[in-house]
């Protein structure tokens, strides 16, 4: 593995983020006691952040590793739907596909985050399907910016709304007629709508609620993999990539099949790893990395950022020095 040659390879790639978009409020600070009022920890607050979160957290991670991103979404014309706006333009993202509309309201997670813990998550959000003009106007946006060239389309799918499964059906469909490689980080509700996509990336717990199946892992290693035979039969997917959590990752392309421990880490906090490790997969891939070249670099990638507290995006200098450790230069 030629690690400059790779990173040099990330920077030529055009990458359309489609997803629930979402607004990620922190309030930061110390713990040095407990209230009087109730056995709940008083934050004396230091400092408060906005950051991109949901499927503008994996365009965030996107840029981190120098691809060229659009973000595709429809999100509230409100204030946090605003920020989240102008954060994407901060960072670089072409907005021409990222719809403020009067129909919905912006999700927002406000995390309270002490002694560098979370302590608590409060969400704000409607999880109710966009309406028809606002698909509609999404998908002659969407299908403009692949006739302006996009490589990859990635699929964030967080429950909020905005994947549909007539959005779903015809982005893939527009993305097939284009050659467009399509990744997919599905949930629960619409698992098994992402039919004929290139790379499915489900955590262990989302496989086994979409398959409504149970095993142990890693002592049941079988069943798992007769779920992952399922999968595909079910999805006819050609790449299924299975986050584990502490026993690292796994993938299959349906002809070979690789298990990639985790990376022993002082693990902070496991918010977001997933969106890393679907942004660091899609770039390897359309970058001619093999399937295990792909899952150890996300493995890495997805392990990098447990490291922090809160939602964050991989740290590139960092990530070029642990993977030249990995790959020895």
């Amino acid at each position: 593995m030629e690690v400059t040659n790779l990173l040099n390879r990330f920077k030529s790639k055009k990458i359309l983020v489609l997803g629930d978009v979402m607004l990620d409020s922190y309030l930061v600070g110390n713990v040095n006691r407990i209230s009087p009022e109730a056995p709940v920890p008083v934050v004396q607050l230091q400092k408060k952040a906005r950051r991109l979160g949901g499927a503008a957290n994996v365009a965030k991670n996107l840029v981190a590793l120098g691809a060229q991103v659009s973000l595709s979404s429809v999100i509230g014309n409100d204030n946090e739907g605003k920020k989240i706006k102008e954060l994407a333009l901060k960072y670089g993202m072409n907005t021409d596909c990222l719809l403020l509309s009067e129909n919905t309201e912006t999700t927002v997670k406000t995390r309270v985050i002490g002694n560098n813990q979370q302590l608590i998550r409060i969400d704000y959000e409607r999880q109710n399907e966009i309406v028809k003009n606002d698909q509609e106007t999404l998908l002659k946006a969407i299908d403009k910016a692949f006739d302006n060239g996009v490589d990859a389309l990635i699929l964030e799918d967080y429950n909020k709304g905005v994947l549909s499964k007539e959005i779903i059906s015809k982005v893939i469909s527009m993305a097939k007629q284009k050659e467009i490689f399509v990744s997919v980080d599905p949930k629960m509700n619409n698992f098994f709508e992402y039919k004929g996509v290139d790379l499915f990336k489900p955590n262990l717990k989302e496989l086994k609620e979409g398959l409504n199946c149970s095993f142990l892992f890693p002592s049941q290693k079988e069943k798992f993999e007769a779920a992952i035979d399922q999968l595909h039969q079910k999805l006819q997917n050609k790449i299924s990539f299975v986050t584990l959590s502490e026993h690292g990752v796994f993938i299959n392309d349906n002809t070979n099949k690789f298990y990639i421990e985790a990376h022993l880490r002082n693990i902070a906090d496991v918010s977001g790893a997933g969106d890393t490790v679907i942004a660091t997969a899609t770039l390897c891939i359309i970058s001619d990395c093999s399937i295990e070249q792909t899952a150890q670099i996300s493995n890495l990638a997805g392990g990098m950022v447990c490291e922090k507290p809160g939602v964050v995006s991989i740290d590139l200098l960092q990530f070029e020095k642990e993977l030249r450790e990995l790959y020895k230069g």
